[in-house]
């Protein structure tokens, strides 16, 4: 098939090719400029000398973002967290999903709901109404405050609703004429179909939670209550504060050593392991589930 195409096609494919490429290597420069910082001395990282390796290699950024029993503690939650919001974001958005695909004659109420979806994704009750909700049902300081607001994402529910009328209908009436229930169809025959969608919406649900820390910093008013990412967010080196507190020598010679660049630095790359760990198993599905879940023709 290559050797067929003209000297023109070739060139154009050529082109095509090094712009990918170059285009890939610009988005992948800064994240090695991020993690050759956080593996740099203070002094290098403030001259401006790091580059794409580390300059006068350390790792007391990561010492002191994992040198503490927070950190693992703050880890656990949001892995708590990320397993939680993700069964209860399948629990309600793929029945909902289902139940959309309806016709008005077998669901009433289908274009009420409908249009209360699309309301909801449009607008919503604002910050501080939400944090009142919140506070009013006890949840403050607890983990369901971090996931109850988020239970129902809408866009998931939009997304696999068009899956599942992408899937044809024929295997419905033929289940249904076999004698299944709707609730039977929905497990044996739109589930097992929809396994790129699912693993699509999973994917948002895990790195939307994962990611989310400003739901830490209004629900959780003590600092062993925050999940990760809030944790490292509060980190700061503060020299100062250190002086004041009375710390030893040697506590201070190393904190010397570290600037809020390198510990940002770190943040990021501390924040982005666990997500490079899920994103190669669902990735073969991510593009498969986004393209027939958002056109429905």
């Amino acid at each position: 098939m290559i050797d067929n195409k003209s000297f023109h096609s070739r060139v154009r494919i050529t082109i095509i090719y090094i712009i990918v490429i170059l285009l890939g290597l610009g988005c992948l420069f800064p994240l090695l400029n991020i993690v050759a910082i956080s593996l740099s001395g203070s002094a290098a990282v403030s001259a401006n000398k790091v580059g794409i390796l580390p300059v006068d290699f350390t790792l007391i950024a990561y010492d002191k973002i994992v040198s503490d029993g927070q950190f693992w503690r703050s880890f656990m939650i949001s892995v708590i967290r990320v397993f939680l919001a993700l069964l209860l974001n399948l629990a309600v958005t793929v029945p909902m999903a289902y139940a959309m695909t309806k016709s008005k004659k077998e669901f009433r109420a289908r274009n009420i709901y409908m249009n209360l979806l699309i309301f909801a994704m449009l607008f919503n009750g604002g910050m501080i109404p939400t944090y009142i909700l919140v506070r009013n049902l006890g949840m403050l300081n607890s983990i369901w405050a971090l996931v109850l607001p988020g239970a129902l994402p809408i866009f998931n529910v939009i997304l696999l609703m068009n899956f599942f009328l992408g899937i044809p209908k024929s295997l419905e009436e033929a289940a249904l004429i076999d004698g299944a229930s709707p609730f039977q169809v929905l497990l044996k025959i739109m589930i097992p179909c929809a396994k790129p969608c699912l693993a699509t919406v999973s994917l948002f649900s895990i790195v939307g939670s994962w990611n989310d820390f400003f739901s830490g910093l209004i629900y959780m008013q003590k600092l062993e209550d925050y999940p990760i990412m809030t944790y490292i967010q509060s980190l700061n080196v503060d020299i100062q504060q250190l002086l004041k507190s009375g710390a030893s020598s040697s506590t201070l010679e190393n904190v010397t050593e570290l600037s809020n660049r390198n510990l940002n630095a770190a943040k990021i790359v501390v924040a982005v392991i666990p997500l490079l760990m899920i994103y190669p198993i669902l990735q073969k599905y991510l593009i498969t589930g986004m393209v027939m879940g958002s056109v429905k023709e």
